[in-house]
């Protein structure tokens, strides 16, 4: 379920986040931004030569070789959907029998890796697990949608070109660094890569390698995506092992500004513990 994707990733890619992506994006705002398709190719030849200047590499750029403006992203991010159920009906949608199930069976089955991550990252795994649930059940559905194609549409858009421009810009060295081939890089329309749906900056700042296998991989590798996460959730200030009443709701602020995904995290992760 892209419940992040359609409704509220968008949500949670504030803070630090934001800050990191606009100090990235800061020289390639000179590119001039655009409503409509007609100046999309100026635009991108512009944002390539600044790309350049910033360290990104001509192969890693070829990326956006036959990129082109992506009508459906626009009329995507034009109109999202912001929850309007109440946290009752929105947490029963979520919280299901089958993934309560599902989620368990692999706390008991992965014990020993989610011992490792808390050990070094200090988050438990019901919450891992919830976020793994609700963001793409359990890794499902990440999205098919190429993420160069959306994140320059997305920055060559005049609302919210600065944003983007830096997640393109991260997106584009996520690739360099070989984390993940072109052809993975696929996900959901607004750029979010992954089983818990990072979008680049989030990616190139957070993502570790915890399989060992020398890169950081969100879309296959279990201990990367929960690694990862955890990694995510200590960056934004995680402490201790407690989610109620309010504990870390700075954190899980931080992976979603919403109230209600935040409180339906946290009963998940209450559930699993049951």
């Amino acid at each position: 379920m892209m419940c992040t994707s359609m409704g509220f990733g968008l949500l949670r890619r504030a803070g630090a986040a934001l800050l990191l992506a606009l100090a990235f994006a800061a020289p390639a705002a000179a590119a001039q931004c655009g409503n409509d398709a007609s100046g999309f190719n100026a635009w991108l030849s512009a944002f390539r030569q600044e790309a350049a200047g910033q360290g990104i590499s001509p192969a890693a750029l070829r990326a956006l070789d036959g990129v082109t403006y992506d009508t459906q992203v626009i009329r995507l991010d034009r109109n999202q959907r912001h929850f309007s159920q109440s946290f009752e009906q929105f947490a029963a949608n979520r919280i299901t029998a089958g993934r309560l199930s599902k989620g368990r069976a692999i706390l008991k089955s992965q014990a020993a890796l989610f011992q490792r991550i808390e050990q070094r990252f200090g988050v438990p795994g019901p919450i891992l697990v919830a976020i793994w649930a609700m963001e793409t059940d359990f890794g499902a559905n990440q999205g098919k949608m190429p993420v160069f194609r959306s994140l320059a549409t997305l920055a060559y858009d005049c609302r919210r070109s600065a944003f983007f421009t830096g997640q393109l810009l991260d997106g584009l060295r996520v690739l360099q660094r070989g984390d993940l081939s072109l052809g993975e890089m696929r996900g959901a329309w607004a750029g979010e890569l992954g089983q818990t749906q990072f979008m680049p900056t989030s990616y190139y700042r957070y993502a570790v390698d915890f399989d060992g296998n020398g890169r950081a991989d969100l879309i296959r590798s279990t201990p990367d995506v929960l690694a990862s996460t955890a990694n995510y959730l200590k960056g934004y200030g995680w402490s201790g092992r407690s989610w109620e009443n309010g504990a870390n709701a700075g954190a899980l602020a931080g992976w979603n500004k919403a109230g209600v995904y935040q409180k339906t995290i946290a009963l998940f992760a209450t559930k699993l513990s049951q």
